[in-house]
Parts: structure tokens; C-alpha cells; sequence
């Protein structure tokens, strides 16, 4: 049932100054309406609230029987009878049409203009004949594009609207017959176009199709029908037969059907293509798509008024992306972006409204009070005459276009009343004698006559009414038309002004908690959305307005859900974040007054607060505001209390109030590690170290770091999109900085944090710049490595920490905090830490370091480098800062030169700055395939050296000793002959040859 509310849509009303009784009339674009009476059309200018003014006329060829404004390239078109023939005209350029007698050029379709006649053009009313081959029943101008289609006699035909270009500044209007789309069994009685969708209605069936770019399954731009449909129509055939033997004392009906999507080919009704277009780069359609079918039955109780079982009112709705379209008229069409389309149709007494892009559905039905005439839809309303009523029906197209344009509705950021909320009437205003409606802008045109209305002439058979192809009902025309007859102007009021009036009308209903008040606001939120996504007829005062009005219904309807204890309560949240309205202004609509001392909150309420606690709000509740939300969860989610005392909005709680509420609780039901760390928290604001001592003790560290990831704002919070750490982190940075550490390594373990959070957490933490790494964050990035965190790019995270040894080594900086772990603890917990080389702890002996610290720094980077994971070619570059003066140098140069497996640059860097360390250096690299430079390249290098002598003859001596007695074992007698120095000294070398010889007769 439809819901009444005694509201006032409708303004004020002003008489259209018309000579003759109208017998069509049509709105023209933004300013315009057109009256057509006898062989005269006049035009009038409508402009605002002004009186109506006539503006001009001009003659037709006959009486008009179909009259159509297209917006897109601003022309009328009109079906115009004389002599019982039938024709079809367009009125082009009729603004430049002053008076009655003026001059006017009369062209046909498709001609091109001769040089003579071009320049006439711009300042004189174009008609444009486009004959047809059949007569024309009714017409339908794409608002898009601007195209025209004419539905005929088992046909439609297409013309495409097009622009003969005579100079740079002035084009003429003309059309070009593209398709023909040859529809059977079916005649048109109304039609409607948009875009490439295409409606056609008959008297008690209504067809929907989308005509496709893309041929499917390489058909050919003929479409031929389906098999199916060739069988329908010879069932059909085979039914007709049958009718046309059956006695006339029965009438046989066909069953109501409702076909959607692909189902719709089963119809019955064969379509086929036909391109007539002269210009193949501009043929677009190659296949037909079925959309709807929808067939009813008629009402037999009433089958001699055939008016009574007929459809009307077939209308394409259009909704366009916002803000989409542009001032130019010409070009406006090819800028407007569809967004939604709805297609509506209506029975005297039911009126439909479907849905038709994506997918085909019903939206709403409409039951009327009494036998409606015609209906008229637009944007906001449904507006429908019956035969002494304008009756105004709210719709549901800016819900269904909002859910399209907005991929974020019905989510937590955005909320809108939902598509099949029921629909309700605004108004029921009486007119006496309504005969005719149409809608353009905020204006409503209506016709009414006094007068009784004209009987219908009764049909031979009733048989006839239920054929498809039945004709329509001939009307007696009295001999003299009788007066009292007058053709209106209502005025639609504003948006703003009608949402007002709904607000205060949903007041009554607030004290009652009923759905009727959701409902309403809910009229009243549908109609601001509808209004602002037609911005392009806006002012930019006007759409201030209208965004100042939409955000307050989205504060009234958020008052709604959270007040009211309904099962949508969670849509508090999205209308409350619409309304633009903070914590602060929505707790201050809170009805805190407590009538049996017991207060009760509802669940959208709470939803709300505790969902925007959890968010970075940039706000502070006040200290008054923060106790009433502590006292709230404590009566209605005791269990949420301590991450609602976590969050930044909180800030300014009173520490010994939430202390009192974390005391009641009980913690057996929940985790109390938890509730012991809000304590420790609330104690270290509170200034009380001791209970805060007494509260971290209570549990393991283990269980420490769980409650910090069951509560990460403990620790971690942001503020205007930076992060801030709590007092509590800054407390344990000093006291229990294992446990920090720990726990924000758990965070990030389970997703908690980020890594450059957890980074920049550390730095801000410390008080370092970006540039500065502070050695606990050093120490977090060890910890990583030690836990192996998947989610950690491995490379990464150790270029990171060798960047920073190297630094601190080369600038001989010593870390600003102890650090948390030693290169030993590293190399026993962690695989990424290798052994350090043997022969490396010999080459840095020579050096005393006398920074502790600086020695670990060293270790832990000479660690990571024999480790298994560590990519050397990526860290050489970034050595150039460590110089080889230094003995720490020295070791990580030679030990990448190692790794890179450049021994021969690391024998002769040895040989000359650390000889006591080649061999065991040697001993330790110079194995398998490696062993060939023993004698290859240190046994000569030796040689040399001690040839030479020096400061280090001695180290250079023994060496060779060492390298003579393993190159002696290695080698066979003839081989190591070979490699001993041609001048050397045969006594010195005799031991070593003797040892070579012995060995070989041994074995």
C-alpha cells in the first residue's frame, strides 16, 4: 500500500495565453513551450516565475498528431495529418522565427544545400521533410545524441542526426535515415529512444532492446532472427488460425508473461536490422540485444472499453554521470555520460518502473487511487493525472544512479536508502477535467476541460481488443468544441524548499521511534541526491544549497539509525561520516537524560562511536564528553572499554575516572593482559610509577607483547597522518626497551604496522630526523632478521643494516643506546650472521679498537658478510666511505674481495699490509680448485718479497716456510722443481725437496 504524506511539491500556477484549445503541446528545452492547435503550433517563452509570453507561431501542413522537442540540436518534430495522409516534419532553427509571416525554407532529408541558399539558413526557420514509406504512428528523440526514431507499422525507422557544415561559424541541422529495425508482430503505439536502448509499447505489451556495435558470432550487419522466434511466430500463426475459427461468443486471452534479459527472445516478436545509412564509417549497429518483455492480460470484467485495458505513458529515463554535461548545445550531446536508465510504463491503475543498463529489474510498482490518465517521470517524482487529480509519487532512480556512480555506498564510508524501499505519494492536488500532462524542467504543463468526455464508438467484436495489432479507440468529436478548457504552468518548488518541509514533517513521528520517520527522511535524502546529480541546471548558489541540505539528511538520517533499535542501526556510521558532522556535534545530539535511572544506548549509536574511535579522527573529545563515552561502553560493551580508552580521541580522559571503570571490570571473560596494560597506561598518566611497575609485572613478557597486539595504539598512534608514540612507549624506550622492541615486532608479524611505519615509529620515538638511524631501530632491524619475517624483503633489510655499520665505522660513531644485542648473540641466534673467517680475527689483532661498541659494530658487519644470505656486488659500491688506512677497512675489503672470489687482489693486499695474517688467510681459502695458488701465486709473491728484504723479511721468511711445506706435500718432485725460483738458494730449498722425495717413496 502506498504511504500518503500531505506535503506540497507543486507552487504556483499560471494560465498559458493560447488563442485555441491545444490538442498537443510538448516543453521546448529550458525556456520554451510548444502548443499545437489545428494547423498552427505556437511557442511560448517560460522563464522561471514569470508570466508565460508568447514567443511565435508558424503553420503546419496539417492537424498534429505527435509532437516532440529534442534538447539535442534544439529542433520539434512533429506527425502532422491532412487529407487523411499522413506526414513527418522537423522545425529547425525555429528560434529565429519572429513573427507569423516570416520567411521559411523547406527542405527534404538528406539534400545538400546549394551555395545560394546557405547563408539563408541562419537566420530563418528550417522545415525539413522526411518521407516515409509507411504512415508514422509515433516518435521518440534520443536526449543524448539527439537522433530521431519513428515507429511505424511493424518498423522502426532511425534517423541519425547530423551537421552540414557551412563555415567555421555556422553548421546547418540535418538527418540521415540510418537503420531500420523491422519489428513483427508488434505495432507501436508509443514508443521511446535513448542512446542505443530503444522501448516500444503497444496497447498491452512492452518491449525493451539495446541495439549492439558488436556482432556476435560473426553474423552479418542483417540480423536474422532467431530459430526460436521463427517458431514462435508460426505458433503464433497456428494461434491466430485458431482464434479466427472459434465462435465469437468466447474471447480467448493470452497469459500475462514477464520475460527478462536473455529469456526475452522467447517473446515471440522477430527483429531484424536493416542498414539504409549513405556514410558506412558511421553504422554502429550490428546485433540486437533483448532486454524485457512484458505482455498483459486484459481485464475481461471491462473488455468493451478497450481504454481501460490499454498501456501508457512509455517512457526512457535517462541519469548521466554528474557534472558531465557542458553549456555547448551542440556538442553537449556527444559530452553527456550515461550513467543509469529506467524505463517506465503504466496500466490505468498500475504504473511500472524498471531498471535497464546493467541488468534489467523491476524497481518499484505503483498503485494508483483511482484510473490514472497519463504519467510523466522524472529524476525526483512520478506524476500521474487521472481524471480531476495530480497526483505527485516519489522514485527510486537517484538510489539505484548513486549505487552505479559510487562503487563506496552501502559500505562504511557512504550509505543511501536502498532501491526497494516503498515508495509513497506527496500529494494528491485537485484540477477538474485533467486530460493531458508533460514535464520539462520544474515546470508541469497540464490540459483540463470541463467538458463531458467523448464516448467511444463500441467495437464489432470484442475479439479485436486482444489482438496485437488492434487499432485504437476513435473518439466521437463533438461539432462545436465547447469552452472551458485552460492549459496550466505549475511550478515544481525547490528541492531545498520541499526537503525542509519534509524534515518538519518527519518531526512528528521522532517521539514515536517508528520506521515512518526513517522513511521519510529517507524521501527527503532521495530528492537532494536527485537534485545534485543534475548539476549542470544548477547555480552555483543553488548546489551550495543543495550540499549544505544533503549533508544535513545524512546528519538527520544518522540520527535515525542510531536512536532507533532497528536492524540497519550500523547505517549510523556512513550518514553520520556524510553529514560532515564531528564526534563532539554528533554527542551532542545524544539525549543523555536518564528517565529510570537506568540509561539505555542503542546499538547504531555505539556502532558509531566505537567504529570512529578506531579511525584517525584528528579530534579530541573534551574531558566531559570522553567520561560520558567511557560511561556509555561501560554500560552497553564493557568488553570494548580498553581499546576505546586507547584511542587519540580519548586524549583528554580523566586517567583516575578510567582507572575506576578498568577496576569493574571483569577479566575473566576476556583477555586481562589487556586491561592490565590500559592500567599500566592510565597509572604512567596518572604520574603513580609504582602501580605502573606493579601492573607490567603481573605478567610475562610474552604475554606483554600479545596485549600489544590485541591493542596496537597502546604503543602506536597518528595523528593528522603522523605517527606519534604513546607516553607508555616512550616510558619503556627507557626502561624496557627489549620489551618495545619485542612487541613492535609483533605488531608487524601480524600485520599490525607496516615496515616504514614501524621505521618512522622508531625515529620519531628516538627524536632523530629522517636521516638519523637511532640504534634502536638498529636493533629492530636485527630482531627482523633474527625473526625471519616472511613479509620482510630479505635484501632489503640487509643493505639497510650494513649501511648503517658502515657509517658508524667510517665516521667512528658510537651508537646513542647500548645496543640490545651482541655480534655473538646475533651469530648463535640468527643464520643470516655467519662465523667470522679465522684468518680475519688474526688481521684485526694488529689493531687495538678501543670503542667496545665500535668492535661490535665491526663484528656484526664482518658477520653478515661471511653469512650465506648477503648479496656482496650490491654492497661494494657504498665501501668507498671505509678506507683501507684502517684496520676495519682492510677486513671488509678484503673479505668482499673474498666472497667475489678475487683471491689473487687479496694475496697481494695481505702480502703488503697484514703478512702474519696470509697464511692463515690462505689455509682457509685456498682449498680444491683454489689450491693452485699456493704455488701459483703466494710461493712466488714470497719469494720475492724475501728476496728484497725489508722491515717485514721475517714475516715474509716464515711464510715462505709455511708455503714451501704445504706447496712440498701437494706437488709431485718433477712439479715442485719447477715452481722453486731459478736463483734461489739450493741449500734453503734441500729440506723441502728431500720431504717432496721421501713422501713419494712412502707411498
Amino acid at each position: 500500500m502506498v504511504q500518503l504524506y500531505n506535503l506540497h511539491p507543486f507552487g504556483s500556477q499560471q494560465v498559458v495565453p493560447c488563442k485555441v484549445e491545444p490538442e498537443r503541446f510538448c516543453g521546448g528545452g529550458p525556456d520554451a513551450l510548444f502548443v499545437a492547435a489545428g494547423c498552427k503550433v505556437e511557442a511560448f517563452a517560460v522563464a522561471g516565475q514569470e508570466l508565460c509570453q508568447p514567443r511565435c507561431t508558424f503553420s503546419t501542413l496539417g492537424r498534429v498528431l505527435r509532437l516532440v522537442y529534442s534538447e539535442a540540436g534544439d529542433y520539434l518534430v512533429a506527425i502532422e495529418e491532412k487529407n487523411k495522409a499522413t506526414f513527418l516534419r522537423a522545425y529547425v532553427n525555429w528560434r529565429s522565427k519572429r513573427i507569423e509571416n516570416s520567411r521559411v525554407c523547406i527542405r527534404m532529408v538528406g539534400h545538400n544545400l546549394e551555395a545560394p541558399f546557405r547563408e539563408t539558413f541562419r537566420d530563418q526557420m528550417s522545415i525539413v521533410e522526411m518521407p516515409l514509406s509507411e504512415a508514422p504512428l509515433c516518435i521518440s528523440c534520443c536526449p543524448v545524441k539527439g537522433d530521431l526514431l519513428v515507429g511505424c507499422t511493424n518498423k522502426l525507422v532511425l534517423f541519425s542526426l547530423k551537421y552540414q557544415i557551412i563555415n567555421e561559424e555556422f553548421s546547418v541541422l540535418d538527418f540521415e535515415r540510418s537503420l531500420i529495425i523491422h519489428i513483427h508482430s508488434i505495432t507501436p503505439v508509443e514508443i521511446s529512444f535513448c542512446v542505443s536502448y530503444v522501448a516500444v509499447m503497444s496497447d498491452l505489451e512492452v518491449l525493451i532492446l539495446k541495439l549492439e556495435s558488436n556482432p556476435k558470432n560473426g553474423e552479418s550487419f542483417n540480423h536474422h532472427p532467431h530459430k526460436t522466434n521463427n517458431l514462435a511466430k508460426q505458433a503464433e500463426g497456428i494461434s491466430n488460425e485458431t482464434l479466427q475459427s472459434e465462435s465469437d461468443d468466447f474471447v480467448i486471452c493470452q497469459k500475462p508473461m514477464e520475460l527478462l534479459g536473455e529469456k526475452s527472445e522467447q517473446s515471440g516478436i522477430s527483429i531484424t536490422l536493416e542498414s539504409t545509412g549513405l556514410d558506412d564509417e558511421k553504422i554502429n549497429y550490428f546485433h540486437v540485444q533483448h532486454l524485457l518483455y512484458r505482455r498483459f492480460a486484459p481485464d475481461i470484467s471491462s473488455y468493451v472499453l478497450s481504454d481501460d485495458i490499454k498501456l501508457h505513458s512509455l517512457q526512457l529515463l535517462p541519469i548521466y554521470q554528474t557534472g558531465s554535461l557542458t553549456s555547448d548545445r551542440k556538442n553537449s550531446s556527444q559530452e553527456k555520460e550515461l550513467l543509469s536508465l529506467f524505463c517506465f510504463f503504466s496500466l490505468p491503475h498500475v504504473g511500472y518502473l524498471y531498471m535497464v543498463v546493467k541488468s534489467v529489474e523491476l524497481m518499484s510498482i505503483y498503485q494508483y487511487p483511482e484510473r490514472s490518465q497519463q504519467a510523466v517521470l522524472t529524476p525526483q517524482f512520478l506524476h500521474v493525472i487521472t481524471s480531476n487529480n495530480l497526483q505527485c509519487f516519489t522514485v527510486r532512480c537517484s538510489a539505484a544512479a548513486a549505487r552505479e556512480e559510487d562503487p563506496y555506498v552501502d559500505s562504511t564510508l557512504k550509505a543511501c536508502p536502498p532501491v526497494s524501499m516503498d515508495v509513497c505519494a506527496l500529494r494528491i492536488q485537485l484540477f477538474i477535467g485533467l486530460k493531458a500532462i508533460c514535464h520539462f524542467k520544474n515546470h508541469i504543463i497540464l490540459l483540463t476541460k470541463a467538458d463531458p468526455e467523448a464516448i467511444p464508438e463500441r467495437r464489432e467484436s470484442p475479439k479485436k481488443l486482444l489482438s496485437r495489432k488492434g487499432t485504437s479507440v476513435k473518439l466521437k468529436t463533438p461539432p462545436v468544441a465547447e469552452a472551458g478548457w485552460n492549459l496550466y504552468i505549475v511550478n515544481t518548488i525547490s528541492p531545498v524548499q520541499l526537503y525542509k518541509e519534509m524534515v518538519d514533517y518527519s518531526n512528528t513521528y521522532k517521539t514515536a521511534k517508528t520506521q515512518s520517520c526513517i522513511h521519510l527522511l529517507s524521501e527527503a535524502h532521495l530528492l537532494v541526491r536527485a537534485a545534485l546529480m543534475d548539476g549542470s541546471q544548477l547555480e552555483p548558489g543553488e548546489k551550495a544549497e543543495l550540499l549544505d541540505a544533503f549533508k544535513e539528511s545524512c546528519g538527520h538520517l544518522g540520527d535515525c539509525y542510531s536512536r532507533l533499535d532497528t536492524q540497519y542501526s550500523h547505517l549510523a556510521l556512513p550518514y553520520y561520516k556524510m553529514s560532515g558532522l564531528s564526534m563532539a556535534e554528533v554527542l551532542a545530539r545524544v539525549d543523555w537524560a536518564v528517565e529510570d535511572g537506568s540509561q539505555k544506548y542503542e546499538r547504531g549509536l555505539i556502532f558509531y562511536i566505537n567504529h570512529s574511535l578506531y579511525e584517525n579522527l584528528d579530534e579530541e573529545l573534551s574531558e566531559e564528553l570522553a567520561a560520558k563515552v567511557v560511561q556509555m561502553f561501560h554500560v552497553a560493551e564493557p568488553k570494548q572499554l580498553p581499546h576505546i580508552l586507547c584511542s587519540p580521541t580519548m586524549k583528554n580522559i580523566n586517567p583516575v575516572t578510567a582507572m575506576s571503570y578498568l577496576r569493574k571490570l571483569d577479566t575473566s571473560g576476556f583477555s586481562s593482559v589487556l586491561v592490565t596494560l590500559t592500567k599500566a597506561a592510565m597509572a604512567l598518566k596518572m604520574g603513580d610509577l609504582d602501580m605502573h611497575r606493579n601492573e607490567m609485572k603481573s605478567h610475562s613478557e610474552m604475554k606483554l607483547v600479545c596485549g600489544f597486539i590485541l591493542e596496537p595504539r597502546l604503543l602506536i598512534q597518528q595523528k593528522k597522518g603522523q605517527i606519534v608514540p604513546t607516553e607508555l612507549a616512550v616510558h619503556l624506550k627507557e626502561t624496557q626497551p627489549g620489551l618495545l622492541v619485542a612487541s613492535v615486532l609483533g605488531l608487524q608479524k601480524n600485520n599490525k604496522i607496516g615496515i616504514e611505519e614501524a621505521d618512522s615509529f622508531f625515529k620519531v620515538l628516538c627524536g632523530k630526523d629522517e636521516d638519523t638511524i637511532p640504534q634502536l631501530l638498529v636493533d629492530f632491524w636485527e630482531a627482523q632478521l633474527v625473526a625471519c619475517l616472511p613479509d620482510v624483503l630479505l635484501q632489503e633489510l640487509l643493505f639497510k643494516l650494513t649501511s648503517q655499520y658502515i657509517w658508524r665505522l667510517s665516521k667512528r660513531q658510537c651508537p646513542d643506546t647500548t645496543p640490545l644485542r651482541t655480534s655473538e648473540d646475533l651469530i648463535n641466534a640468527c643464520s643470516h650472521y655467519g662465523l667470522i673467517y679465522p684468518w680475519v680475527n688474526v688481521l684485526i689483532s694488529s689493531d687495538s679498537l678501543a670503542d667496545k661498541n665500535y668492535t661490535e659494530d665491526l663484528f656484526k658487519l664482518q658477520s653478515l658478510i661471511c653469512g650465506p644470505s648477503f648479496d656482496i656486488a650490491s654492497i661494494v659500491p657504498f665501501l668507498e666511505p671505509l678506507s683501507e688506512d684502517t684496520v676495519a677497512g682492510l677486513s671488509v675489503q678484503v673479505l668482499c674481495r673474498t666472497r667475489l672470489k678475487e683471491y689473487e687482489q687479496c694475496i697481494d693486499t695481505l702480502l703488503e699490509r697484514c703478512p702474519e695474517a696470509i697464511i692463515p688467510y690462505a689455509n682457509h681459502e685456498l682449498k680444491e680448485e683454489n689450491r693452485i695458488l699456493w704455488w701459483k701465486k703466494l710461493l712466488p709473491e714470497l719469494c720475492q718479497r724475501v728476496k728484497c728484504g725489508g722491515e717485514k723479511y721475517q714475516l715474509y721468511l716464515s711464510s715462505l716456510k709455511e708455503t714451501l711445506s704445504i706447496v712440498a706435500v701437494e706437488l709431485e718432485l718433477r712439479d715442485f722443481l719447477n715452481v722453486l725460483p731459478e736463483d734461489g738458494t739450493a741449500a734453503f730449498f734441500l729440506p723441502y725437496l728431500l720431504y717432496c722425495c721421501r713422501k713419494k717413496s712412502l707411498t
